[in-house]
């Protein structure tokens, strides 16, 4: 089967809201991904029953508005084709500075010390 993006508007106005949504939608066989922005719901999934998904939702939630169901691959490839090969970014190289110690050469004087012998 081919993937299917569907997106589901939901009434959710508490944090046990979208976790029940979120629960609901995971529960369902084939489902790949979901996401929430907002108040809606994206299911990426292969062979998802989107009147399976609605009906779950409105059981546990009161409210579910289907909003579109599309295939998972149509954004992935627009992208693709918009952007010529010749455009991109300027992109800065990732580059850290070289940071080293000098250690500065020991030089023992015996006429300054003589007073801590031990000896």
């Amino acid at each position: 089967m081919a993937k299917q993006k569907v997106v589901v508007k939901l009434s959710l106005d508490d944090g046990k809201k979208r976790t029940k949504a979120l629960k609901t939608a995971v529960a369902l066989n084939g489902v790949i991904s979901v996401a929430l922005d907002g108040d809606k719901l994206t299911v990426i999934g292969d062979g998802t029953d989107v009147v399976n998904l609605t009906t779950q939702l409105r059981k546990k939630l009161g409210y579910a508005d289907l909003i579109s169901v599309s295939s998972g691959d149509d954004k992935k490839e627009e992208k693709k084709e918009n952007k010529p090969l010749g455009e991109t970014k300027n992109l800065q190289p990732l580059v850290y500075p070289y940071q080293y110690s000098y250690q500065y050469p020991f030089v023992y004087n015996e006429g300054a010390y003589d007073h801590y012998s031990i000896f």
